[in-house]
């Protein structure tokens, strides 16, 4: 067997851009080598990677594709890292950042990262943990910042500043009156939630837990700008980061102080 990084960032191409075709203009060639380096991989492998009637990966194109991006970041950290042995660090690191931590954060990280290490360049992904998490596993990307609690032993947690959860609630709600509320008065009516299993959601359902108490999901939002802008709108009070909603934002809301949360 002899497979060919070329062969390999082809089937990459593939996955993110989800045709034979697209991944000919994004890899700058024609989709017959394309077509080519693919079936060169299958037969190597012994396995069919790519459906022919849609472009979608099979199951056993999806496990090498997962390895393909490992290798070839791989080789590019080898690059950087000969590069960088005698001179400054460079290269191309892959960042993953949730959305309401990087409206701030990226501000201040970039500019710095651009003054210690001027020939890194950094390239940002934005998501939420659930997605983010897999894709710092699968090699996709070099580190992320995500939301606490994470529970996976291949990972590499270190601990940067912490937020407070706070509800976030129109004014015409009935709670938009008070300073700070518990959780037993929130578990009293359905409000909006992050999803289940999601990192926001099991800091909240643990809390509630340890008072046997449970809430109820008026609807459950992935995605802490668009749970955000819901409450903001009034379909529901939420509780939220409190990063994601900026001192100087202004607006028929309130923000309510949920001391029990940490």
């Amino acid at each position: 067997m002899a497979m060919e990084i070329r062969h390999l960032a082809s089937l990459i191409a593939i996955a993110d851009y989800g045709s034979f075709s697209g991944a000919a203009r994004a890899l700058g060639t024609v989709q017959s080598n394309v077509s080519a380096h693919i079936s060169k991989l299958e037969k190597d492998l012994g396995v069919v990677l790519v459906e022919r009637n849609g472009g979608s990966l099979t199951e056993e194109g999806t496990v090498v594709v997962e390895r393909a991006r490992r290798i070839i970041h791989e080789l590019q950290d080898i690059e950087a890292d000969v590069h960088s042995s005698d001179t400054e660090v460079e290269g191309e690191t892959r960042l993953g950042c949730i959305g309401t931590t990087g409206r701030w954060l990226m501000p201040r990280l970039l500019p710095s990262l651009k003054k210690t290490h001027p020939l890194v360049r950094a390239i940002i992904h934005e998501g939420g943990t659930s997605s983010l998490i897999p894709r710092v596993l699968n090699g996709e990307l070099d580190a992320a910042i995500v939301h606490f609690p994470i529970d996976d032993p291949e990972l590499i947690l270190e601990p940067l500043f912490s937020e407070d959860l706070v509800l976030l609630v129109h004014t015409k709600h009935r709670w938009s009156t008070l300073e700070t509320i518990t959780i037993t008065e929130l578990v009293t009516e359905p409000i909006l939630l992050a999803p289940r299993n999601t990192a926001l959601r099991k800091i909240i359902d643990r809390a509630a837990g340890t008072q046997r108490l449970a809430f109820t999901a008026q609807a459950e939002i992935d995605g802490v700008r668009l749970l955000t802008s819901l409450a903001f709108e009034g379909f529901g009070p939420a509780i939220v980061p409190a990063t994601a909603i900026p001192g100087w934002l202004k607006g028929e809301f309130v923000r309510v102080a949920i001391p029990e949360l940490p």
